[in-house]
């Protein structure tokens, strides 16, 4: 800042260091850290729970830790049964990250350490959301298309109950294994417009879940979480590889936007995207669909070509969620289904730490004037 000029004006405050953090670290040249693991080693060698335990207390679980951990996340799963009544009165159309987000909302009156800001309240609370908001998804789902809710399968891990109370069945080994994985990857993103969210609204000592719900409203937009429910879209628009140049050639000569590449932080590449193109193609290969991953290779190839873009996470989660039988409608919840244990390791060291966030603006409208009462119009009472 210079004292005659004023702050730095940068547009979406691109490149602005707008707060401190241990947690996580996106390097523009490729590289993603959580509490300093790279997210390759995480992928390929930690599972969810431990991942999670990792952002919530800064190193990872011993075996003690874990089990309790997981027994822990195992507890809270279920739902009150005013959430599943609630679920009910929604319309049968309703979009589930509006479902997620008034559930995520409503829980905060369930809980009876809702307004104690403590770091070890909060952790707790955290514990509670990352088990409730898997559920959140699974229920209200099931809901929306007139099934039953199934009770949480306690001996699964997170990812594998996800998709057992998500398709009533108890999924195998390999297929649980790689939505861990999917987990783990969209754990956390450092200061991303949804954990931004979280932080501001955690500032002003607001509860942990009036956070979360803050950070799931920006999600939903298709410029943040979205953009990976829109990515399926394109891909089944899009059907077979040898359609990809002319589909994109259309797109391009008309200026749209192309899901699944570009961030605003990497200059290189997403460090996520070579495990979830491995994901893909495994998942494509024994599944016998290896179109998709070879749509979305030809589809970076071009793009490289074309306008120097690489893609990001979200072109090949499109494919990996949707082989895994995960309707598209429900990516973005998926992403919060993983995110939520970055948000509220973000809120926990906010509060920790707090200063209220509270940026300027630029001003550019009218300058100084005096108002002058118009003809006809009456005097306020005195």
């Amino acid at each position: 800042m210079n004292a005659e000029s004023g702050p730095t004006y940068s547009p979406g405050l691109k490149g602005v260091i707008a707060g401190e953090t241990s947690i996580g670290r996106v390097d523009p040249e490729a590289g993603l850290l959580y509490r300093g693991y790279d997210i390759g080693d995480l992928a390929r060698h930690a599972t969810f729970e431990e991942v999670a335990w990792l952002l919530l207390f800064g190193e990872t679980p011993d075996d003690h830790q874990l089990d309790y951990f997981t027994s822990q996340l195992a507890e809270a799963r279920a739902l009150p049964p005013a959430l599943i009544d609630l679920a009910r009165l929604m319309p049968l159309g309703a979009q589930p990250m509006d479902m997620l987000r008034t559930g995520v909302s409503m829980l905060a009156a369930f809980d009876p350490e809702l307004n104690d800001r403590s770091h070890e309240a909060n952790l707790r609370k955290a514990i509670r959301l990352i088990a409730k908001v898997s559920t959140l998804i699974t229920d209200g789902w099931r809901i929306t298309k007139g099934l039953q809710p199934l009770r949480p399968h306690a001996s699964l891990s997170h990812a594998g109950n996800f998709l057992y109370q998500l398709n009533g069945e108890v999924p195998e080994s390999w297929l649980a294994e790689i939505f861990d994985t999917v987990l783990v990857l969209y754990a956390e993103h450092e200061f991303n417009a949804s954990t931004f969210s979280a932080r501001v609204t955690a500032s002003t000592l607001a509860d942990i879940y009036a956070a979360v719900t803050a950070a799931l409203a920006t999600l939903k937009g298709p410029l943040h979480g979205a953009a990976n429910e829109e990515a399926m879209r394109m891909l089944r628009d899009i059907g077979a590889p040898d359609r990809v140049e002319s589909w994109l050639q259309e797109r391009l000569a008309r200026k749209e936007k192309i899901m699944g590449f570009g961030h605003r932080v990497y200059k290189k590449a997403d460090a996520r995207v070579s495990i979830m193109r491995e994901l893909a193609r495994q998942l494509g290969q024994r599944l016998r669909q290896p179109q998709w991953v070879e749509i979305c290779e030809q589809m970076e190839s071009i793009m490289r070509r074309e306008k120097t873009i690489c893609a990001n996470v979200d072109l090949y989660a499109a494919p990996v969620l949707y082989l895994l039988g995960i309707p598209p409608e429900l990516n973005t919840s998926v992403f919060a289904c993983a995110r939520v244990a970055g948000w509220c390791a973000h809120v926990i060291e906010q509060q920790d730490h707090n200063r209220l966030i509270r940026p300027r603006s630029l001003y550019t409208g009218p300058p100084p004037r005096t108002f002058h009462r118009q003809a006809g119009k009456r005097l306020k009472a005195a």
